[in-house]
């Protein structure tokens, strides 16, 4: 129980290393707030050999829920402080909230892992292969149903590392099957009692690793540069909502910074305007669409919409000259708790005080920002976590998007690594699609990702600054683009289920 709780805590620190290193050499990076991709191989290795030295299913499921629970409740320990600190929900209750949650998410892997000890019994050699696939039909399910929670999956783990070239062909979620695979595969050359056994199995692996180096580079074009401007107002989040306080503060900053910069483009956080157009100072709203609509520049401003009647919507508005009406982005995936309240729990909203509680859904997908050669598709708080329901922008490959943009407010999550992790979903997106990726957040990380999914510029956390740069705008389709864009995740779906499937047929050929 004790190794099964610690390495999956150690999976969790894999994602975002949670501790200042005293030291960095070229072969051990632990930089606060990166992945470190070897740490997550090792720790999944050791949940692998745990299953295989298992005396029955039900000891491997119990395990495997351990072992993901641990990882999960680490992994977005943030939601406490958004549920005690900012949403008044008793520090008690919030702990039991996450536990709660990390341990109904890991019922996916706990039969994950029991069925994988029961088709190891009798399916020697395809261990590895058949753990990855289980595992990843776990990773789907937990990111699709119910409306979807895949952060921390174990790709993210893998930027920076050996699998990173896999991305743009098979996504994080394929990328994530390869990482199980090589883990399974170090787990049974070390659990193998002959050497031929370890020495087939270290092969594969190497193999493995060796692979994703080879693969063709994309033949994407580089669309021209636009120079933006990030707006970070590091609005205290317990004033965020405050009309008398927070709500002043951002109207006042966010203004003078939007009249006061001078780049192509402006982006604001999500909700960086925290109020309704008809609840702002007489003229604001107008004078900030006149600012835009004559010479060169545009913005993109976090804002909701609607009225009682009709419904509201986290919203992104876009002003530039020469449009008959602002246009604006609709947020799709919706927070729970956060954005809509679903069936049955209300009672638990009501023990918080989260302000914007019931938005209305968005379309999907949305039509493109297309500004100065560019089209800038935007996504709001952690829509960027869902690269299906983005790559809905990718179906026509002359219309896609050139710049991904998402706004957001991590401010509900203090100093915690929520800013960390949402960055390197940036950094994942950018690879999977092959295009530049900006942030502009409320505290941090606001930051300027390449198609490589490098960081090239990034604001200071929980300052207020205004993050000027230049992104190089791209065309064209990764291979991931092009089939994630028509089937959705489907081809995954099938594929691990087909190999379990195939794993089980030959598993009851065994049997007379």
């Amino acid at each position: 129980m004790l190794l099964a709780l610690l390495a999956g805590a150690l999976q969790a620190a894999s994602l975002a290393w949670p501790f200042e290193a005293p030291f960095t050499l070229d072969f051990l990076d632990l930089t606060r707030g990166q992945p470190v991709w070897w740490l997550q191989t090792l720790a999944m290795a050791a949940l692998v050999l745990l299953l295989l030295r298992s005396g029955s299913a039900r000891q491997a499921a119990w395990r495997g829920w351990l072992f993901t629970s641990a990882w999960l409740a680490l992994t977005f320990a943030w939601l406490f402080t958004s549920m005690h600190t900012y949403g008044g929900l008793a520090a008690p209750l919030a702990a039991l909230a996450v536990l709660a949650l990390a341990g109904a998410l890991a019922l996916y892997y706990a039969a994950a892992c029991g069925f994988f000890w029961t088709l190891a019994q009798s399916n020697k050699g395809l261990e590895a292969i058949g753990f990855a696939s289980l595992w990843l039909v776990a990773e789907l399910a937990r990111g699709q149903w119910l409306t979807g929670f895949g952060w921390g999956a174990v790709g993210y783990a893998q930027l920076g590392g050996p699998l990173q070239p896999l991305m743009a062909w098979v996504g994080m979620y394929g990328a994530s099957w390869v990482a199980a695979v090589v883990a399974a595969l170090l787990a049974v050359a070390l659990n193998a009692r002959s050497v031929k056994d370890k020495a087939v199995a270290a092969v594969v692996l190497l193999g493995l690793w060796a692979l994703p180096a080879v693969l063709p580079a994309n033949q994407g074009a580089d669309q021209g540069e636009l120079s933006v401007t990030l707006l970070q107002g590091n609005i205290p989040q317990e004033e965020k909502f405050e009309p008398a306080t927070g709500v002043l503060k951002a109207l006042r900053w966010y203004g003078e910074q939007l009249q006061a910069n001078r780049s192509a483009l402006i982006i604001t956080p999500e909700t960086a305007l925290a109020v309704l157009p008809e609840q702002l100072p007489d003229g604001y709203w107008q004078a900030l669409q006149a600012r835009f609509a004559q010479g060169d520049q545009a913005a993109l401003v976090g804002i909701p919409l609607g009225s009682y009647s009709e419904g509201y919507t986290n919203s992104v508005v876009g002003f530039k000259p020469g449009q008959a009406a602002p246009w604006r982005y609709d947020k799709h995936h919706l927070v729970p708790f956060g954005e809509f309240i679903p069936p049955m729990f209300r009672w638990f909203t009501d023990l918080m005080h989260i302000p914007l509680g019931d938005f209305s859904r968005g379309a999907l997908p949305q039509p493109t920002f297309d500004w100065q050669g560019q089209r800038l598709a935007a996504t709001v708080c952690y829509e960027n976590l869902y690269s299906n329901e983005l790559a809905t922008q990718f179906v026509d490959a002359a219309k896609a998007p050139t710049i991904l943009v998402n706004i957001s407010n991590l401010g509900w999550f203090g100093e915690h690594l929520a800013m960390d992790q949402h960055l390197q979903i940036a950094r994942m997106r950018a690879l999977e699609f092959d295009r530049p990726f900006l942030l502009a957040t409320n505290t941090g990380h606001t930051a300027i990702v390449n198609r490589l999914g490098q960081v090239t510029s990034a604001a200071p956390a929980h300052t207020a600054v205004a993050l000027q740069g230049l992104v190089q705008g791209r065309t064209g389709l990764t291979p991931y683009a092009s089939w994630i864009a028509r089937f959705g995740l489907w081809p995954l779906w099938a594929g691990a289920l087909g190999i379990v499937l195939v794993a089980l047929l030959l598993r009851r050929r065994s049997y007379p």
